[in-house]
This record gives C-alpha cells, sequence and structure tokens, in this order.
C-alpha cells in the first residue's frame, strides 16, 4: 500500500468515527414539571396550547410518566380532559406508564 493511500484510509477512518460519535450523542432531558408552565392555562383554564407549550410537552415527553406517578400531579396529567385535549391538540400521545 502506497504512503498517500495509507494516510487518506487513515483520515476517512478518523472522520467516520467523529461524524458517527456525533450521532450517537444523546441530548437528555431534565425532568422539571416547571418546564411545562407554558401549558399550565391550557391545563388549568381549557385555553388552548400555545406553540411554546406544544414545544415544551414534546420536550418533556420523556418525562410524563415521572410525573404521572407524582400523587400531587397525576390528576392534572392524566385524568382531566384538558389535559388529554392539550396532549391531543399537541399531536402527542400520552405514553403508557
Amino acid at each position: 500500500m502506497k504512503k498517500g493511500s495509507s494516510i487518506s484510509a487513515i483520515l476517512l477512518v478518523t472522520t467516520l468515527v467523529i461524524l458517527l460519535g456525533e450521532l450517537l450523542v444523546v441530548e437528555s432531558v431534565i425532568c422539571d414539571i416547571a418546564e411545562l408552565q407554558p401549558c399550565t392555562d391550557a391545563i388549568i383554564k381549557s385555553q388552548p396550547p400555545s406553540p411554546a407549550c406544544c414545544t415544551k410537552l414534546i420536550e418533556q415527553l420523556p418525562c410524563i410518566c415521572g410525573y404521572i406517578e407524582d400523587p400531587k400531579l397525576k390528576p392534572y396529567i392524566k385524568f382531566t380532559p384538558q389535559a388529554k385535549k392539550v396532549f391531543e391538540t399537541c399531536g402527542v400521545h400520552l405514553p403508557k406508564c
């Protein structure tokens, strides 16, 4: 193998490793019910959810089961028709917890 092609191969492999590493990085979500503050009026006052509410709801989706397990939050998130409507309007399905 020529020296030039060896260097090219090493550079190619290095680039692929870096790109794959970037693709495999998983962004973690901080579960904080305060992040759903933009949804308060939609859930409590039956107002249409804002775009900010839907964005936060989608962002916090991995945390919903934890919120549902909290006895203080469960009635607001899972069982109210308003909460179900907010999830539906935002195109988010309540996860099965």
